[in-house]
């Protein structure tokens, strides 16, 4: 691999460990707070500091080719994925939900060589696909054989998230990766102003101290910070390849929900984990064509 991949790898195993956190913190906002309010609600928050950056910064208008692009990124990270994942995680523990989100990287690589026609291998595929087939497993066997309701709204949450993170790498490779996001935020705030305006007034319950902070994380961490190296790694090191490197994050959340959260983690979830991060190691050493690079900046 060249310096420029090795750096893009660098670069999304960051944002990795950042989104790591996401399933876990949700799932402590989602007992107090409306999921709805919380997956339109991060992304209103966040969209603060980003209009502020890009103020700062003086950045151009996005053209309108760009602003279509943008309206996928927004579909899939700040509308699709966050509500989603947040209603799922009423239902099954972050550890679980983290398995079932191991499918997202064989997703992306799927949008990246339908938006932006990179041509990964035979043998790239085979390992994206064996990893999926692992995390289809290991929610089958939790499942006592079949599918949970909470199982389906994270394949829901994969399915649209997987676009916003293909497009949203395609498009960091000409606008650079902080400012795709910072640009879908503020785009698509008009939008999100009156629900959660809405769903605020409806709160009837007093929202604890620890629910503040796990919400402040995935707004200001989970939907901002992470995608600035995310993208960015994605541009650099190429959509498909970079994208399997998010196997990992089944290894970091299960640990963090060990670790800080208390969640009872099963042998065989350990065990299936390793498998799957395996299948990242080896399709690390696969081929992938990449698409020509515009520019990043």
């Amino acid at each position: 691999m060249s310096s420029r991949e090795n750096t893009g790898m660098a670069l999304g195993l960051l944002g990795v460990v950042i989104f790591s956190l996401t399933l876990p913190m949700t799932r402590i906002v989602v007992q107090e707070m409306h999921p709805l309010l919380n997956g339109l609600g991060r992304a209103l928050f966040a969209a603060i500091p980003a209009a502020l950056l890009l103020l700062w910064r003086r950045e151009r208008w996005p053209s309108w080719r760009q602003v279509k692009g943008l309206s996928l990124v927004a579909l899939g990270v700040i509308l699709g994925f966050p509500v989603f994942s947040a209603w799922a995680m009423q239902t099954v523990p972050a550890s679980h939900g983290a398995l079932v989100n191991g499918l997202q990287p064989l997703c992306v690589a799927v949008y990246a060589a339908w938006l932006s026609h990179e041509r990964p291998s035979r043998a790239f595929w085979a390992c994206a696909a064996l990893g999926s087939a692992l995390v289809l497993s290991y929610a089958l066997i939790m499942g006592a054989g079949q599918i949970q309701a909470g199982d389906l709204l994270m394949l829901a949450a994969i399915a649209v998230g997987g676009l916003g993170y293909a497009e949203g790498g395609r498009l960091a490779r000409e606008m650079g990766g902080w400012q795709v996001i910072c640009w879908a935020l503020v785009l698509s705030s008009p939008l999100l102003l009156g629900p959660v305006l809405y769903l605020a007034w409806q709160q009837e319950t007093p929202i604890s101290a620890r629910t503040w902070w796990a919400f402040g994380y995935v707004s200001l961490f989970s939907q901002f910070i992470g995608f600035f190296a995310w993208y960015a790694g994605l541009a650099l090191g190429g959509i498909a390849r970079v994208s399997q490197v998010q196997l990992t994050q089944i290894f970091f959340t299960i640990a963090f929900s060990a670790l800080f959260f208390g969640e009872q983690v099963e042998p065989i979830t350990w065990l299936f984990a390793g498998g799957v991060i395996l299948t990242v190691l080896l399709g690390r050493r696969t081929k992938v064509h990449p698409a020509s690079v515009i520019k990043l900046h």
